[in-house]
């Protein structure tokens, strides 16, 4: 990661977490206009816009959104989404780590980013800087880079008079690194036959668009390990290399982890994937897995349904003996504390 430059001698900030969103409600209507939303962006489903329409409203969220409301009854709690509820628990460990008011905006849904500007601007007369952390670790169009583009939008649209400014995609940051390797390192101690890491999918695609040099991602298959400016917004790239620092810092060998892709949707999306993988483990001799899905740092409907859940029942029927997803970094007080960090390098 490079270096993360953040003005701390300012005394008027405010922090915004960032995260993807979630439904208000279980119900069927709820999860429609969430999915409608999600959808319907230009950097999720990168097609013209008339084309998409079509497809998002016509075809898939009319059909996908009752399976997805029954999905979501499966993981919610009293609190609400546990996205939501989780993301509102990191603001609060946070908030007592820094003196700077936190809030916390999702891309889709509630709250937005216009009214975490509005709430720090009513905490702060005269704000002067708004500290945005988008909470992905690696840049995608359908993640970091719609998360920040939109919080810019809304920014502009108001015409606000603070300054804007993002946390970088740290995926290699060695702060970053040590809280996900230490939210990892207690599940190592029992008997294992693999841990794997589950990333969200994207489609290849997308990696191509995001190539500035627009001739070297995906054009080999060791693209990802010849240096290239590219890195800098290959999500392909940054996963592997958080993968390689993590198991490097827990000593992982080199047989006992591979990588997969998890929530594709259509064709051409990175391979392999998690759900084939869970079905092919147990016939290849690995009967005891661990699981982690470092592409969120908040536990989801994509980790506690997707992979604690249907994963663990596709791995066991497949002839699984053990299965064990361990959860996001969540609260963990390294990884508050890495934010924290951030915010202020120099405390």
């Amino acid at each position: 990661m490079q270096t993360i430059l953040i003005m701390a001698e300012q005394t008027k900030r405010g922090i915004i977490l960032m995260n993807l969103g979630s439904p208000d409600s279980t119900e069927v209507k709820d999860v429609q206009k969430y999915l409608s939303q999600f959808l319907m962006d230009g950097r999720v489903i990168d097609y013209p816009f008339l084309f998409r329409k079509i497809l998002v409203d016509g075809i898939i969220v009319p059909s996908r959104a009752p399976k997805s409301a029954e999905a979501y009854k499966t993981i919610w709690t009293k609190e609400g989404s546990p996205l939501v509820v989780l993301t509102k628990q990191l603001r609060e460990a946070l908030q007592k780590q820094v003196e700077e008011p936190v809030e916390i905006a999702m891309r889709y849904g509630n709250p937005t980013i216009e009214s975490a500007y509005n709430n720090l601007l009513k905490k702060i007369p005269g704000l002067q800087e708004v500290i945005a952390v988008p909470l992905y670790p690696h840049y995608a169009m359908s993640s970091y880079e719609t998360a920040v583009e939109h919080a810019k939008e809304v920014y502009k649209k108001n015409n606000y008079a603070f300054r804007l400014t993002f946390i970088e995609p740290y995926y290699n940051e060695q702060n970053y690194i040590h809280a996900l390797s230490e939210n990892i390192r207690p599940y190592l101690q029992q008997e294992y036959d693999h841990l794997l890491f589950s990333y969200h999918g994207v489609p290849g695609r997308h990696i191509r668009k995001s190539d500035p040099t627009g001739n070297h991602c995906l054009k080999t298959n060791d693209c990802c390990n010849v240096s290239s400016i590219a890195h800098q917004t290959c999500y392909r790239h940054q996963v592997f290399e958080t993968t390689r620092l993590v198991t490097q810092q827990l000593n992982v060998p080199a047989n006992k982890f591979s990588i997969s892709f998890q929530s594709r949707l259509g064709k051409g999306w990175l391979q392999p994937f998690t759900d084939v993988r869970l079905e092919e483990m147990p016939k290849e001799g690995i009967k005891k897995l661990l699981v982690v899905c470092p592409a969120f740092v908040s536990d989801c409907l994509e980790t506690l349904e997707e992979i604690a859940m249907r994963g663990k029942e596709t791995f066991m029927e497949a002839g699984g003996e053990s299965y064990e997803m361990i959860p996001c970094l969540n609260v963990n007080p390294l990884w508050v504390k890495t934010i924290a960090k951030w915010i202020n390098p120099n405390p």
